[in-house]
């Protein structure tokens, strides 16, 4: 079993990695504020399913072929950019309007799933980053290697999760704060600025994809 005392700097080296501005962070920031604390929170379920993947993916080596295989890095990348660009697009296309206290429909509760899960999924980057992390942890005199990948990568998924949890409220709370008694000239502004902050967001994310 992997000693504590490496268990804890692995937990400091997520800790460090989390705090940092990335993609993750900007997404449930964006959504949380955009669209209140349920819709950030269904996304940052959907990240979290898609960094098991990624940590799956890594222990099966596909961060190896995509290393050994770099066009299929770029396809991936490409794919990734324009399923952002395809949620620009209807955000442009849906209508500024203040939105009521209400709880969402079924239709986008699948929505912010499946966005959080494919905006990470997409980003090849995400499993480069558990490909090199997680062995640097792992060592074949502290037991069987695959249990000591499943914990590190159970940690590793456990921790984004309770971080994007973290900024979700965070986000939700000040949107929340600024919001209230506003005037409805106001709250328009106010949703039209969120429409922004999520424009911003994915569009900036989509050309770091681009960008490689």
């Amino acid at each position: 079993m992997i000693e504590p005392p490496l268990l804890y700097l692995y937990l400091a080296a997520l800790t460090a990695v989390y705090l940092s501005p990335g993609p993750d962070l900007a997404l449930v920031l964006a959504v949380a504020a955009s669209q209140g604390r349920k819709a950030g929170l269904r996304t940052a379920w959907g990240i979290a399913a898609a960094r098991t993947l990624h940590v799956t993916g890594s222990g099966l080596g596909l961060a190896v072929l995509f290393r050994t295989y770099p066009n299929l890095l770029t396809i991936v990348r490409i794919t990734g950019a324009c399923y952002l660009l395809f949620w620009i697009w209807k955000i442009v296309r849906t209508p500024v309007t203040i939105k009521p206290a209400v709880s969402t429909t079924a239709s986008s509760v699948h929505t912010d799933v499946v966005r959080g899960f494919l905006t990470n999924l997409l980003n090849p980057k995400a499993l480069l980053f558990c490909s090199l992390l997680l062995p640097q942890f792992t060592s074949p005199e502290q037991g069987t290697l695959l249990l000591q990948f499943i914990l590190l990568g159970t940690v590793l998924v456990m921790t984004g999760l309770f971080f994007d949890i973290i900024y979700v409220f965070l986000a939700d709370g000040l949107v929340h704060h600024l919001g209230s008694n506003m005037k409805k000239g106001t709250q328009l502004r106010l949703e039209i600025a969120r429409n922004w902050i999520m424009l911003i967001v994915l569009g900036g994310m989509a050309i770091r994809l681009l960008a490689g």
